[in-house]
């Protein structure tokens, strides 16, 4: 069974959470405040999930997901994300992160940024185009007239594969928008509707 440290307890990590678990993974979840404030989440979540933190998340996970917004000095645990495929959620927001002056000039993107936050791990952007509370309404089987394409983009071939493939397993396809360079997030006004 594949266990996955997610980073972040807020509105996307959970549906990424509950999504997941329901292909049968297990799920390490952190968020800032501490691995005693998860409680009810995990108990929502099921016996498939159990709270940590941010560092022991990572290193529990096969894989990661990051459901936290980029910090322009990184804040991830870089030596427990090593080796590993980490899904970063984060669509910037200047009403929330503030300006990031090397964003906003179109020097790099804020996958570019996370990638050199993390430069042993293989970044992909996942789940920036899909409302995250919708993540397990809208999911469709392959084939299905009204299975919606999401966007995603890395510089390793192979984990854009792993990607897909987990996407298609939660019912959606993928659009490869790689390499990072290429990658644009979702602004609010123009996630699907």
């Amino acid at each position: 069974m594949t266990t996955i440290g997610i980073i972040g307890a807020g509105e996307v990590g959970a549906a990424v959470a509950k999504a997941v678990i329901s292909l049968g993974y297990k799920v390490v979840i952190a968020n800032s405040r501490g691995p005693e404030t998860l409680t009810a989440l995990v108990g929502e979540l099921g016996p498939s999930a159990r709270a940590a933190t941010a560092a022991e998340a990572a290193k529990a996970g096969d894989f990661a997901v990051i459901a936290v917004p980029l910090k322009l000095t990184n804040n991830m645990p870089v030596d427990e994300l090593a080796g590993k495929i980490v899904l970063d959620t984060n669509n910037y927001m200047i009403w929330r992160d503030g300006n990031y002056p090397i964003v906003d000039s179109g020097e790099k993107t804020i996958y570019e940024l996370r990638q050199e936050h993390l430069p042993t791990s293989k970044v992909v952007q996942a789940f920036t185009h899909i409302q995250a509370p919708r993540l397990g309404t809208i999911a469709r089987p392959a084939g299905a007239p009204d299975r919606i394409a999401v966007p995603i983009s890395s510089n390793y071939p192979e984990a854009v594969a792993f990607v897909a493939d987990l996407f298609d397993r939660l019912g959606f396809d993928t659009v490869d928008n790689s390499p990072l360079v290429s990658a644009v997030p979702c602004p609010p006004c123009a996630v699907e509707a």
